[in-house]
């Protein structure tokens, strides 16, 4: 694969993988089970991956539905996701020079630092509303993205492209809107973790 039709699959993938990095395993080593795609590594699609990437979805999908847990778990993955989309890049790039694998691992990890970093900073501000409804949609909305981005840059990785980078845009442009109440959501989160902490 060369480094054109490379660079779109590996910002869509870590911008998925800010949002939910396990997601993007199972969703890309399930893509290659079914149709044998070329541009994914076989090494996600095997089972031993799939069996650890369903479970931690899984814990993921239930963390992420409860408010302040989720943040929490936000601050968990704050090394985690960047992580996997700099593996999942360099793992796309496959057999190209060391320079160009450096530089998709930081575009990789890089897109999803940035992603992480606006999911975090929306769940804080969710998070001072009292009703839990708005964390359970938004979470399923995110995980409904990312399948949807994912998917799109196996198939079209150009438009995957275009709309990871409306989608980060809207969520940079959404945080500056929101940091007011980001602030609040960061107080209550931290002041709950301090009375947690014996």
């Amino acid at each position: 694969m060369c480094g054109v039709e490379l660079l779109p699959l590996v910002v869509s993938s870590g911008w998925a993988s800010g949002v939910n990095a396990y997601l993007v395993v199972l969703v890309l080593g399930l893509a290659d089970r079914v149709w044998g795609l070329g541009q994914v590594p076989d090494v996600l699609a095997r089972t031993d991956v799939l069996v650890v990437a369903g479970a931690l979805f899984a814990v993921e999908f239930v963390a992420d539905k409860i408010p302040y847990l989720d943040s929490s778990w936000d601050a968990v993955s704050t090394a985690i996701r960047p992580t996997v989309g700099a593996i999942i890049a360099l793992l796309l790039a496959g057999d190209v020079s060391t320079l160009e694998q450096a530089v998709y691992a930081v575009l990789g990890g890089g897109t999803a630092l940035a992603s992480h970093g606006v999911k975090a900073g929306l769940r804080l501000a969710i998070n001072t509303s009292p009703e839990p409804v708005t964390n359970v949609g938004t979470s399923l909305g995110e995980d409904l993205s990312v399948v949807g981005v994912v998917l799109l840059a196996v198939t079209y990785p150009w438009i995957a492209l275009t709309v990871s980078l409306l989608l980060l845009a809207l969520g940079v442009t959404t945080i500056v809107l929101l940091v007011r109440r980001i602030r609040r959501g960061w107080r209550r989160w931290r002041d709950r973790e301090d009375t947690a902490v014996p």
